[in-house]
């Protein structure tokens, strides 16, 4: 009983700790377990961050991802292997499995070596393509690092991304995938195999910004995907090195900053959208919350409540700039698409609201909330009503309807004039010609 409580205390602190919203247990597939100590500040930054971290070769008997069904790790991280396979139970199906079951993976590739046949199988299967010569790198003569890479011109020199600050620069040595970018390469950047002569103009099949240094897939159940182009940029060297520019100064690299961002962002620690209370009702007082039926012509209020995940607790969740989360309201094709506006504010949510008028239409109708943007998970909700038409005594009456009053009023106006003609004609004495007549007969 007492190891019983001890195993449930453990889970229930893994659980706090971890900062992950999809748990802490990481497994890191590394085939040499003496470049360990390369990724050492990698390592402690994920520990101290509530990673469980277990390491394991491809090649090893107890490497499994399931377990009686079950996922055994919450998320995986592929350091880039130097065999042409990643073992049995790395197969591209199993890792396929294991993002259908909500795993969320990171897969470093290098600029060092050849991509294996395996890890290229498993990215086709999500649509991701590598270059066709897979020993390829990215190469810019303009944006290198004059320090490390003097000759070759392999170490790219890049400004951060999107939200990131750009004012500091990040080092890639890059197999460089063409799909869902979070970080392009420059634009006078090609594909090149150093091992080869230097490719004329024809012969090169990427340039610029097709060429995607760190690449994302979001599956449809939110399950994340990252391909990170050079492994080499995770190393300890590469956390805190200087570089310099050709023509600039020398600054330190931000890829410390820029690895946890990536990991956090692929592990579910960011960007996680979670929906809390939904509530539809009548535009009155008191009314009845979530009610399965409503009438035509009704003014109806819709709140939704969203909250993001940020590393370690959930906050309130502000939609992007010139962007909206919109409500439908659809029989088989949307009557209302309404921007969903901010009504209220909680410590760890938003409230998003919208009042409309059911449409003239009885049936079926969704309230149905879709938003799907690149590097936040999914929200799909949909919630049916019954809309009726008017009941007998629902219906509004004649004189309501300013259209009818000449109706009405020509109604009344014969009404009025029969009367009037029946009240002359009982009061109209006859006259005494038709008496004299009468009493001659």
């Amino acid at each position: 009983m007492r190891w019983c409580l001890a195993l449930l205390l453990c889970c229930l602190l893994a659980a706090v700790n971890a900062l992950s919203s999809s748990g802490s247990r990481l497994l890191v597939v590394q085939e040499d377990s003496t470049e360990k100590s390369l990724y050492s500040k990698l390592w402690a930054d994920l520990e101290s961050r509530g990673y469980d971290l277990t390491f394991e070769s491809p090649k090893s008997d107890k490497l499994a991802l399931f377990e009686h069904g079950e996922r055994v790790y919450d998320h995986l991280l592929i350091l880039p292997p130097k065999a042409k396979g990643l073992g049995p139970s790395l197969t591209p199906k199993h890792i396929l499995d294991f993002l259908q079951k909500d795993g969320n993976i990171l897969l470093a590739l290098s600029g060092k070596s050849a991509t294996s046949s395996a890890i290229s199988s498993l990215l086709i299967e999500l649509d991701i393509h590598l270059s066709t010569d897979r020993s390829a790198v990215a190469v810019d003569h303009f944006n290198y690092d004059t320090i490390s890479a003097a000759e070759k011109h392999d170490v790219l020199l890049l400004q951060r991304p999107g939200s990131l600050r750009p004012d500091v620069k990040a080092f890639f040595d890059a197999t460089p995938p063409l799909l869902a970018p979070i970080l392009r390469a420059p634009v006078t950047a090609y594909g090149y195999n150093p091992k080869e002569e230097i490719p004329s103009a024809e012969d090169i099949q990427a340039t610029g910004s097709q060429l995607s240094l760190v690449s994302a897939l979001q599956a449809r159940n939110s399950a994340r995907f990252t391909v990170l182009g050079s492994a080499e940029a995770l190393e300890d060297q590469w956390f805190s090195a200087s570089v310099k520019a050709p023509g600039g100064k020398k600054t330190s690299t931000v890829n410390q900053e820029f690895a946890k961002q990536l990991t956090a962002w692929t592990f579910k620690e960011t960007g996680v959208l979670k929906v809390g209370k939904i509530q539809h009702h009548l535009a009155t007082e008191h009314a009845e919350r979530n009610p399965k039926i409503y009438r035509v012509k009704n003014e109806t209020v819709f709140e939704i409540e969203v909250s993001e995940y940020a590393y370690d607790k959930y906050v309130p969740f502000e939609v992007p700039a010139g962007d909206e989360l919109q409500l439908e309201f659809t029989m088989l094709s949307p009557f209302h698409r309404l921007a969903l506006q901010p009504v209220r504010r909680t410590e760890t949510s938003t409230v998003y609201g919208a009042q409309f008028v059911t449409p003239d239409q009885h049936g079926i109708f969704s309230f149905r909330v879709n938003y799907k943007r690149p590097f936040l998970t999914n929200i799909e909700e949909k919630h049916e009503v019954t809309v009726r038409h008017f009941a007998h005594d629902e219906y509004t009456r004649s004189w309501a309807i300013s259209g009818g009053w000449v109706w009405i009023a020509g109604l009344w106006s014969v009404i009025g004039g029969f009367l009037a003609f029946v009240v002359v004609w009982l009061y109209s004495a006859p006259s005494s010609a038709a008496n004299a007549i009468k009493k001659t007969q």
